[in-house]
């Protein structure tokens, strides 16, 4: 990232939230955006990829903590070629408003300055600085994308196969930003380092090199593809493993898997937002799955054993005792969800009684003699009494 890049780009603008807005609001506005301006949603559309391309680079920077910070300390402290004081353009040290050696440790009263760390800091992090001057390794950012499963897959694993869109090196000239056939020569102005001395009267410090923008290298003859700038928009398919017992919504992490990193720094992380199908019979309670299974009055009035559904294989045998209530939940141990210790959930099997819609002349009378063999108090009679009660 170049000196103009934290000084006149605004990346809370840019991703529509406020510079307080806290980790997730960040995150909940790049989804949005991201999906939006995708380049998969936007075919042949250049400023969407544009757009894309400063979204991504936003997010990069405000999703990273450090990074953030230095962005934050940065804008506070510079603008437009000078340093936000607010002793203005007539105080002390040739426009600032504090004086300048004390910036950075040199006192010329009783003690340094309190901004000397902050703004050594962001010199050096920044720029170069007094840390030295060659470009340090930079991890990759990290990539969200979405993958859809069955039902089936979801309890027990899958491998899928995820396309990723985003800018990495040239795919025409490598990274190396030169046309076929040429090489980029080593920047006679930095001497291949990336970085160049600048000189602001009162004192100097080390930015990226205007001649090569920090890369260190001249290309004379451009790269068609991409204009010499040796990045492009591109697009990648990795297969990435699923674990058992994945939820709808859950976010899987693959380490390294994300994008690559800059001058040798190690990728970044991928992370896979999951999308489960729903099962026309069995439901999901965490690691638990649940099914109802109708029985008839008289199993649930004498008992039965009874066959029910279960996945990975064939029904289950579950035991109905005699007098069972029409909602009873029974678990059926280690027919469930894969858990993280190797472990399933269970089986909530819930009965549901059912009243038949007709009855022959047979059934009526046997229900009849039911009815006349069981009659006693009118259950619903303490209700009607409780519910008179002032």
């Amino acid at each position: 990232m170049s000196t103009k890049d934290f000084l006149e780009k605004d990346y809370y603008k840019v991703l529509g939230v406020s510079k307080n807005a806290n980790a997730d609001d960040i995150k909940k506005s790049y989804r949005k955006l991201a999906r939006k301006y995708h380049p998969d949603a936007n075919k042949g559309d250049a400023k969407a990829e544009e757009r894309f391309k400063e979204i991504s680079e936003a997010y990069n920077v405000l999703s990273d903590s450090k990074r953030r910070k230095e962005y934050d300390d940065a804008r506070s402290l510079f603008g437009s070629g000078g340093l936000r004081t607010p002793g203005g353009a007539g105080g002390p040290g040739g426009g600032f408003g504090f004086d300048l050696g004390d910036i950075f440790g040199q006192p010329t009263g009783t003690g340094t300055g309190g901004s000397s760390d902050r703004l050594s800091d962001l010199l050096g992090g920044m720029f170069g600085g007094r840390r030295g001057t060659q470009a340090r390794p930079r991890r990759g950012a990290d990539v969200e994308t979405e993958a859809s499963l069955s039902f089936a897959d979801a309890l027990d694993g899958a491998t899928v196969s995820l396309r990723l869109a985003g800018e990495g090196p040239c795919p025409t000239c490598h990274g190396t930003g030169a046309k076929s056939g040429t090489v980029p020569r080593v920047c006679p102005i930095c001497q291949g380092t990336g970085q160049a001395s600048r000189n602001l009267g009162s004192f100097a410090f080390s930015e990226p090199c205007r001649e090569c923008r920090g890369r260190g290298m001249v290309v004379d003859d451009p790269c068609p593809a991409c204009s010499g700038s040796g990045r492009a928009m591109s697009s990648r398919t990795i297969s990435a493993r699923i674990p058992a017992g994945v939820a709808d919504g859950q976010r899987i992490r693959l380490k390294g898997k994300g994008a690559p990193g800059e001058r040798g720094g190690p990728a970044g992380d991928l992370y896979v937002r999951v999308h489960v199908a729903n099962h026309p019979v069995f439901g999901r309670s965490g690691h638990n799955l649940t099914v109802t299974v109708p029985v008839t009055f008289p199993e649930a009035a004498l008992g039965a054993e009874i066959k029910v559904p279960a996945p990975r294989g064939g029904p289950v045998s579950l035991r109905v005792p005699a007098g069972t209530p029409s909602g009873r939940t029974f678990r059926v141990r280690g027919r469930g969800a894969r858990k993280s210790d190797g472990t399933n959930g269970d089986l909530l099997v819930t009965v549901q009684v059912q009243i038949p819609g007709q009855l022959n002349g047979q059934a009526r009378d046997a229900l009849q003699a039911f009815r006349d063999a069981t009659a006693g108090p009118d259950p619903r009679e303490e209700l009607l009494q409780r519910a008179r009660q002032p």
